[in-house]
């Protein structure tokens, strides 16, 4: 199979996580009676594409994006999407506006010296689409018969991680806030101090399924490890 062709792996009844051995990455959708809800877009407008269509022979109903956070490979596949409602924390459209371009180049520069010039020239290629609905803290969409709720766990991979909980499911999507498969990967925009507190926001959700940006979903016992494993390596501040 292609790195880049994803596959579904069902959570719940119209909730749904796409699976990429590229990255190890996880998107996901959430499918109500009137809309759905897409869950990053993938790191180029291929993925996005690929996405976009894996979508559409589940579901032909209108779609949002939300963005949990602004890292490269969580956003530029937005275009295959557009135009449609994109939703993101107040301070991913900031790092976006600051960040995307540089971001890129980086990547595109890692790919080449990596010899995968396709994916180089699929990401160079790609359309930036900054977030157009904002939250600070937390909003509940109706998707029909089903709520999405959004929230920012306060900080963590970034400062401006945005979570997804599908109550009705026991579902939650967590972006980088959790990762399957390999440590958490703490940038120079994340927070490690105060992560273990996201993640105990996380777990007071009581999900039963958690589906971390990148590798398989998890359960909340392997949330609670990695929140452990986080606050042996650096004390919370409070």
């Amino acid at each position: 199979m292609d790195t880049r062709t994803g596959r579904w792996v069902e959570l719940a009844a119209g909730v749904l996580a796409r699976r990429y051995e590229e990255l190890d990455q996880t998107l996901g959708v959430v499918v109500g009676s009137r809309s759905c809800l897409v869950v990053d877009t993938g790191g180029d407008e291929l993925i996005g594409a690929e996405l976009a269509a894996a979508v559409r022979e589940v579901t032909a109903l209108p779609w949002s994006v939300v963005l949990t956070h602004a890292h490269f490979d969580h956003h530029f596949g937005t275009a295959a999407f557009a135009p449609c409602p994109v939703w993101a924390h107040e301070r991913c459209r900031e790092a976006l506006v600051r960040d995307a371009e540089r971001d890129r180049a980086a990547w595109v520069a890692h790919y080449r010296e990596a010899g995968d010039t396709a994916t180089a020239e699929a990401l160079q290629a790609a359309r930036g689409v900054l977030p157009d609905r904002l939250l600070s803290s937390s909003v509940e969409m109706d998707l029909g018969d089903r709520m999405a709720v959004l929230s920012h766990p306060g900080p963590g991979h970034t400062d401006h991680d945005v979570v997804v909980h599908v109550p009705d499911a026991g579902v939650l999507f967590v972006g980088d806030l959790v990762e399957q498969g390999a440590p958490p990967s703490i940038g120079p925009d994340s927070d490690p101090a105060r992560w273990p507190h996201a993640l105990d926001t996380l777990l007071a959700m009581r999900p039963r399924t958690v589906v971390p940006g990148h590798g398989d979903p998890v359960d909340a016992a392997f949330v609670a490890a990695q929140r452990d494993e986080l606050a042996a390596r650096a004390p919370d501040r409070g």
